[in-house]
């Protein structure tokens, strides 16, 4: 190899080295699936929240007609986000209950205080108040799901590299299961329950108990992450919990490499900072540039992915279907039980044949591209039609029809490329960027920026969408600002993020180690120079070297090289 007879293999990129096929087996698919259905916590408020607020009967129990239009549109608000301002505290302590008790208990905690919060809403007894208080308690537990669940929890941390990124983005196909499950169970219960009864809105808000309940009860059949055992100094168990999820025994070659790799970083970065104290953690994530510009990366997915709008139009959709011609409740209900399967078909097709085929970089182009040409010909048709969302008994001309069903199709579309794009990506990015020792609390701030966005553009675009009389940008306005957002968000994508796909989570480093502002463009070529450079010149085998290990085990030395 070191004699050019052959291009020396990549022992940074995991699937060079030919994974066993023992290791796509039931016990990793059965474990991405426990952690990946907590992203159904998310899919079922959003798909959820907008239809149950708008039946009668709920919003009879509120006395909701005895508020002025602005203060409906507040309590509106408040309603849909208080989930949202919840998931950011959930999201910033995350990180402490993940490191003090594991991901295993974790997940159990957060289903609790989710179960929690949705049992005082559907018992809220009129009160306004006691609907925040319930949604903002279940927001604690539904804010920890994206730490827990693919970022610091079983999902990337058990994957094997050819594939965490459709195990990763399983999590996310979960979210619209979530979503669908969400809408067309408000659908069916407007259609076969009417609107004069409670068990209208508290039927599909069951949802949220029935997978709660789920979760906490397949815990019970996993195990705790090998890399958090690792992080313990359990390594004989980080050993046997990693050959159990592999189906391989404990002294194979590929077994010990992994847990060697995960030990290297680990040692490597204690060295790096002598133990120190959560002070130091705080001083490694912004005083390392490799770190800080890894924070930058994460932070700004977050803000140029949740102000793009399909977060909001996700939430909204009745509503923003009958701004655009949908007429009559139950065909609004219809329309956007649709939405929820172009949104689940979308991801299922980029966690199967994008993510891990083309990159992540170019599916996230090509989700932003779809979703800024959606997003400019909603603008442009609400610019042609002004009167719409802004005059209550303004009915669209039959001369429009068609553009509007225009506009409801590249809604579609829209939902078609933030699956592709910043919805699958936002949550695969930060689960492999950051570095064994500070992934807990970077991906916690990350997620609390997460959420903190998430509440910022769910609480405004309600009020974004009033008129420009009452305070609002008007229906028109709103939109062309989301095309703005997606647009600049393609550039800096293009100009900003390297390709992560392939590699492994311990050698994320090497993309890093350039100027900041030639990461994006060319971390990726320098990486792969510097990962042949240093095979040729350490004349490693991965074979070889994973045979020494495995016989260095058998003689009762370390494992660790």
């Amino acid at each position: 190899m070191a004699g050019g007879v052959k291009k020396p293999v990549n022992i940074f990129k995991l699937k060079d080295l030919g994974e066993p096929k023992n290791v796509f087996n039931w016990r990793l698919w059965f474990a991405v699936i426990s952690f990946g259905l907590l992203g159904a916590a998310r899919g079922v408020d959003e798909g959820l929240i907008s239809g149950a607020f708008n039946s009668k009967d709920f919003q009879r129990t509120i006395n909701y007609s005895s508020y002025g239009d602005v203060e409906r549109t507040n309590i509106k608000a408040n309603v849909s986000a208080m989930v949202q301002i919840g998931s950011v505290g959930g999201a910033l302590f995350a990180f402490v209950i993940c490191d003090r008790i594991g991901r295993i208990w974790a997940t159990r905690q957060l289903c609790l205080l989710w179960i929690l919060g949705i049992a005082i809403f559907m018992g809220n007894g009129g009160s306004v108040g006691a609907v925040y208080a319930g949604r903002f308690i279940a927001g604690l537990g539904v804010g920890q799901t994206p730490v827990v669940g693919p970022i610091y929890g079983n999902i990337a941390e058990i994957a094997p590299a050819s594939i965490r990124g459709l195990c990763t983005c399983i999590f996310t196909g979960f979210v619209y299961v979530g979503i669908v499950l969400a809408y067309f169970t408000n659908y069916g219960a407007q259609i076969n329950l009417g609107d004069s009864t409670h068990v209208r809105w508290l039927a599909p808000t069951s949802l949220h108990i029935i997978f709660a309940g789920l979760i906490f009860i397949l815990t019970f059949f996993q195990y705790e992450s090998p890399r958090f055992l690792i992080k313990q100094g359990r390594h004989d168990e980080a050993t046997e919990t990693m050959a159990h999820i592999r189906h391989l025994p404990v002294d194979d070659p590929y077994v010990l490499s992994e847990i060697n790799a995960i030990r290297t970083a680990h040692e490597e970065e204690l060295e790096a900072t002598m133990g120190s104290s959560w002070y130091g953690v705080l001083k490694e994530m912004f005083l390392i540039p490799s770190n800080l510009y890894r924070l930058y990366l994460s932070a700004m997915v977050q803000f140029l992915s949740q102000w793009s709008g399909a977060g909001s139009i996700t939430l909204y959709a009745p509503d923003l279907f009958k701004l655009l011609g949908i007429t009559g409740q139950n065909e609004s209900l219809l329309v956007t039980g649709v939405f929820g399967i172009v949104k689940f078909v979308s991801a299922v097709l980029c966690a199967l044949f994008l993510v891990d085929v083309i990159g992540r970089k170019r599916a996230l182009l090509l989700g932003i591209t779809l979703q800024a040409i959606s997003m400019i010909y909603v603008a442009g048709f609400l610019t042609a039609v002004p009167e719409l969302g802004v005059e209550d008994d303004y009915v669209l001309p039959a001369a429009e029809a068609s553009a509007s069903r225009g506009a409801i199709a590249m809604i579609y579309i829209s939902g078609c490329g933030w699956a592709l794009g910043w919805n699958s990506m936002q949550y695969l990015l930060t689960a492999e960027l950051f570095p064994l020792r500070i992934r807990a609390l970077s991906t916690s701030i990350v997620m609390t920026l997460h959420f903190v966005n998430q509440y910022g553009n769910s609480r405004a675009v309600p009020n974004m969408l009033l008129p420009t009389a009452q305070g609002g940008i008007s229906p028109m306005g709103t939109f062309w600002f989301f095309g703005a957002i997606t647009i600049v968000g393609g550039l800096w994508v293009w100009f900003f993020v390297p390709e992560t796909g392939g590699r492994s989570l311990e050698s994320m480093d090497r993309l890093f180690e350039l100027p900041w502002y030639k990461i994006g463009r060319h971390g990726n070529e320098d990486a792969e120079r510097k990962d042949e450079a240093f095979n040729e010149k350490a004349g490693m085998d991965p074979e070889a070297e994973q045979v020494e290990i495995v016989g260095a085990k058998r003689a009762g030395g370390d494992s660790h090289v």
